[in-house]
């Protein structure tokens, strides 16, 4: 069993709520197995953090990025926590919010590939 930080229970069930409108698109592709048959977990808590979507048969973890991802002290954090995620096994995969909204299918390929 992984290690996860119970303190982000809350959060995460909140952050699954109210997922943005990339992360449900890619949500409607993902979820149910329909990616070689893989089951994908949405908002998982993985030791300090939570990533936006997680296989963990794959040991693999998606980011869907907005804009304030690419600047400053979110770029940083997101460094650190790719770190962390690799060091423990799992691979990450960032897409930004408008790959997502305007090329879902390319999206889906590189996950098929990273599968």
């Amino acid at each position: 069993m992984m290690d996860y930080n119970f303190e982000l229970k809350q959060n995460a069930r909140n952050l699954r709520k109210n997922m943005t409108i990339a992360e449900r698109k890619l949500w409607s592709k993902i979820r149910l197995k329909s990616v070689k048959g893989i089951r994908f977990y949405r908002q998982k808590i993985i030791g300090n953090y939570i990533v936006d979507f997680y296989c963990h048969k794959a040991k693999l973890a998606i980011e869907i990025d907005g804009g304030q991802h690419y600047f400053g002290a979110v770029r940083k954090k997101d460094s650190v926590r790719d770190r962390y995620l690799n060091s423990i096994g799992i691979k990450v995969l960032r897409f930004s919010d408008r790959d997502v909204l305007t090329n879902i299918e390319g999206v889906l390929q590189r996950i098929w590939e990273n599968i």
